[in-house]
C-alpha cells in the first residue's frame, strides 16, 4: 500500500429537517388543534482513531464527505427521523487542522479516540411548540439549521519512541532491519527509503519500543531539497533521536564530520523543538575500518564534530554493538517514562490539595444561619 501522510478533505454535516405547520383533521375532533412535528437532526461527522489504519490514502482520493439530512416533520405529532452520523476512521497520530483558520481541531493520539469534526444542524420546530392559550391555531414553524461545513488538512505523524536521522546511505535502513521486525528496501544507492518505516524492537519477551526511519536528509533539506524534509514531522513525537553517521564512506572526498554538521543545521532550521530533543550519536560501518584504526577515527570524529553527548560504535551489517545500543535506549525510555509518571502524580496531588484547602475566613464559604 502506498504511504500517504497528508490529505485535504471537505466535511459537510447534514442540515436539520424543517418543522411543519399542521392541524388535526380527525373525525369527531372539530377543534383538534395543531399537530405539526419537529424536523429531524442532521448527521454529524466524527473522526475516529484506528490503530489498524496506517495511512491517509483513503482521504487522498475521497475528498468530500457529506452526512445525511434530517427528515422534515409531519402531521399527527410525527417528528422527522434524524440522520445517521458519519465516522471517518484515521490512523493514530493524525493531526486535524482547519484549512482556512489554521485551528488545530484534534490530535488523535490513542486508539478509538473520537472527535467531532462537523456538527449536524438541529431540526426545526413544528407548530405544536407555538400553541398558547391565546393562539390556539398557530401557523408558525421554523426551518432546520444548516450543518457545519469545514475544509480540513490531515497530517499524519507516526507514533514512535525513537527516530533515526542521517544522510542517505548512512545505514539507517540496515540498522532498523538488524534490530527490529521492519524490512525496508536496502540498496547501495541513495534514497532507497522513500517513506517512513516503523519497526518494533524486542528487548525481551515483555520489553519493546518502536523505532522510526525516514528518508535520508541532505544539505538544504529544510528548504525543500531531497525527500527527508517531507517526513521530518514524523520525528516530532519521538522521545529520542539517533543520529547515524557513516564513518567510512566509499568516496574518500566526503567528510563525515561536514555531513553530520549539515544534518544538525537542517534539523535546527526545520524546527527548534525537534533540534532540542535528546539526540545520541551512532557511528556506523566500523566493520569497514581496520580494527587498529577504529579508536583513532572515532576519537578524531568526536573531537572535530564537537560532540558532548552519548556516542555508540556499531556495525549494523554485522550487528556489532547493536544489542548494547538497544538496551541503553530501553533503559533511557523507561527512566523517562517513570519521571513523566511521577510528574503527573505530583501535579494531580497538588491539584487535589488545592481543591481541599479551603480558607474558613473566605467570605464565599461562610455559613449563613
Amino acid at each position: 500500500m502506498k504511504f500517504i501522510d497528508e490529505a485535504k478533505i471537505e466535511v459537510i454535516a447534514g442540515d436539520g429537517g424543517n418543522g411543519v405547520a399542521s392541524f388535526c383533521r380527525e373525525k369527531f375532533r372539530p377543534f383538534g388543534g395543531p399537530d405539526g412535528g419537529d424536523g429531524g437532526k442532521g448527521g454529524s461527522i466524527w473522526a475516529v482513531a484506528d490503530r489498524n489504519v496506517n495511512t491517509l490514502i483513503d482521504y487522498r482520493y475521497a475528498k468530500l464527505h457529506r452526512a445525511g439530512r434530517g427528515e422534515n416533520g409531519r402531521g399527527s405529532d410525527c417528528y422527522g427521523k434524524g440522520a445517521d452520523d458519519m465516522y471517518l476512521r484515521m490512523p493514530v497520530g493524525t493531526l486535524i487542522v482547519d484549512k482556512n483558520t489554521g485551528e488545530h481541531i484534534a490530535d488523535l493520539t490513542h486508539h478509538e479516540q473520537t472527535v467531532l469534526l462537523a456538527k449536524g444542524g438541529e431540526g426545526g420546530w413544528g407548530n405544536i411548540h407555538f400553541k398558547t392559550s391565546t393562539n390556539r391555531a398557530p401557523r408558525q414553524k421554523t426551518e432546520g439549521k444548516e450543518g457545519e461545513h469545514r475544509e480540513l488538512r490531515l497530517e499524519l505523524k507516526v507514533l514512535a519512541d525513537v527516530g533515526l536521522l542521517g544522510m542517505p546511505n548512512a545505514g539507517k535502513s540496515t540498522f532498523i532491519t538488524a534490530v527490529s521486525n521492519a524490512r525496508p528496501k536496502i540498496a547501495d544507492y541513495p534514497f532507497t527509503t522513500l517513506h517512513p518505516n516503523l519497526g518494533v524492537v524486542r528487548v525481551s519477551h515483555e520489553k519493546s519500543f518502536v523505532i522510526a526511519d525516514i528518508p535520508g536528509l541532505i544539505e538544504g533539506a529544510a528548504d525543500g531539497a531531497g525527500l527527508g524534509v517531507q517526513f521530518l514531522r514524523h520525528l516530532q513525537r519521538t522521545g529520542l533521536l539517533l543520529h547515524i553517521v557513516d564513518v567510512a564512506p566509499f568516496n574518500e572526498e566526503v567528510d563525515p564530520v561536514k555531513e553530520a554538521k549539515a544534518i544538525v543545521k537542517e534539523l535546527k532550521n526545520y524546527d527548534q523543538s525537534l533540534f532540542d530533543k535528546p539526540r545520541w550519536l551512532v557511528l556506523n560501518k566500523l566493520d569497514v575500518v581496520p580494527e587498529g584504526e577504529r579508536a583513532k577515527r572515532v576519537k578524531d570524529f568526536v573531537k572535530r564534530f564537537g560532540w558532548k553527548g552519548p556516542v555508540f560504535e556499531i556495525s549494523a551489517l554485522n550487528r556489532d554493538g547493536c544489542e548494547e545500543l538497544i538496551n541503553e535506549i530501553y533503559s533511557y525510555l523507561e527512566t523517562k517514562r517513570a519521571e513523566e509518571h511521577r510528574a503527573e502524580e505530583t501535579q494531580m496531588t497538588e491539584e487535589a490539595r488545592g481543591i481541599s484547602s479551603i480558607d474558613p475566613d473566605d467570605p464565599r464559604f461562610k455559613v449563613i444561619d
